[in-house]
């Protein structure tokens, strides 16, 4: 049974990551959606009263005749669809995502000893803790005085995602990092379709049901939330893609790279923005995102801070201690050494491979103790590693590392 755990464990990430991905698609879709209808809208005479614009649009085959009413309408009618579920479930998924991949395998993930010595008990609370402190902070801020200039607000809430870069970067891997600051903003947007926009909406249809006329400010609160939700979607989508890319996450000025993303994402929402206002293409957008694109691969170049890859000082844990003590483990090493240092070493010396892939680095016994399950998986029991074999890893390798890692008795 407990060979079969990490395999049951891969499948289960594998499953809840698509579930992820396909409500995020979903989530992120009718958004975009819904916010070029809104920037569409055209305004002329003849509208019926409390309808600030009208367009047309035609796809599959037919035509549709869309209105909005900035306020409400006069009467409610029967069918209303609420678009709602997609952001929950997203959100759903991608804690229960956190909890299988980085609460439930901290030390991999989420600990490096070389950033802070925290036990995984900490780390986790830390991670939770951010999480839910965040969406408070954001949420009180926004509800003060000083939210009332929603351009004031915005400024000030990249400063606070800048220094909440800076501060994860001290604290959990680089993976991690990014992650998390991917998470709280996640989280805010989430939150702010649960906890704000569909009560605002729920308020104004209860007036009208009850025949009074709904305070136009719910609508002002709820349009607030949804533009700074279409200003974070496209830095939160990199960020949760990061994870493949060590570049991006295991280098010095990482939290740099991860704050200039979010500029990257305003300026192409900025393009879009204007184009569905029918304000023609800008071309300025798309060459300052061009420009601190090229900023942030020149980043990369800077020293590389490897994390994510259990290199830390940290004591081996009980199963790593009963791997090293198996008589197999000199032979896995060697194999590893040959087959996998090529890419996974400090300097790589594979050509094109310039950093070890996602900062894992199995130079040592103990980095190889560290990153046994992810051998195990990628190596022992399926193909996946070394790319194409091109190191021609042997099947009696495999066969090796398979019962090598299974092989866990006390």
């Amino acid at each position: 049974m407990d060979a079969l755990l990490p395999i049951l464990g891969e499948w289960l990430e594998f499953a809840v990551r698509w579930a992820h991905v396909t409500t995020a698609i979903v989530w992120i879709g009718t958004s975009f959606y819904f916010i070029a209808l809104d920037l569409g809208l055209r305004r002329h005479q003849g509208l019926p009263e409390g309808v600030t614009g009208e367009e047309w649009q035609v796809h599959g085959g037919g035509f549709y005749h869309v209105r909005k009413y900035m306020v409400a309408p006069p009467e409610l009618p029967e069918h209303l669809t609420w678009f709602k579920w997609e952001s929950y479930a997203t959100w759903v998924s991608g804690f229960a995502l956190l909890c299988v991949l980085y609460y439930a395998h901290p030390e991999f993930y989420l600990v490096d000893n070389e950033v802070m010595e925290l036990s995984n008990e900490a780390a986790i609370a830390i991670s939770v803790a951010s999480i839910v402190i965040g969406w408070f902070a954001y949420d009180l801020i926004c509800k003060s005085r000083f939210g009332d200039d929603n351009t004031r607000l915005m400024l000030f809430l990249y400063v606070v995602l800048v220094v909440m870069a800076w501060g994860f970067s001290q604290v959990f891997t680089g993976r991690a990092a990014f992650v998390h600051l991917g998470s709280i903003t996640a989280t805010i947007m989430s939150a702010n379709v649960f906890l704000v926009i569909i009560p605002n909406q729920r308020i104004v249809t209860e007036d009208l049901k009850a025949g009074r006329r709904p305070d136009p400010k719910y609508g002002r609160i709820a349009n607030q939330r949804s533009t700074h939700n279409n200003y974070l979607t496209l830095p939160v989508i990199f960020l949760m893609l990061s994870n493949h890319y060590p570049l991006a996450f295991a280098t010095e000025y990482s939290w740099v790279i991860a704050s200039l993303i979010f500029l990257m994402g305003v300026l192409i929402r900025v393009y879009f923005n204007r184009l569905h206002s029918k304000q023609g293409h800008t071309v300025w957008p798309w060459i300052a995102a061009a420009a601190l694109f090229l900023v942030i691969v020149w980043l990369s170049t800077m020293p590389a801070v490897l994390t994510g890859s259990g290199n830390g000082a940290a004591a081996l844990t009980s199963s790593e201690r009963r791997l090293a003590a198996s008589p197999h483990f000199e032979a896995v090493q060697e194999a590893v050494l040959t087959r996998c240092l090529v890419c996974h070493a400090e300097e790589p010396v594979w050509e094109g491979v310039h950093r070890p892939p996602k900062g894992i680095v199995l130079e040592t016994g103990e980095q190889v103790l560290r990153n046994a399950r992810l051998i195990y998986l990628q190596a022992g029991r399926s193909r996946a590693m070394p790319p194409g074999n091109l190191a021609g890893m042997e099947d009696e390798e495999r066969r090796l590392i398979a019962a090598w890692y299974e092989d866990r008795r006390e």
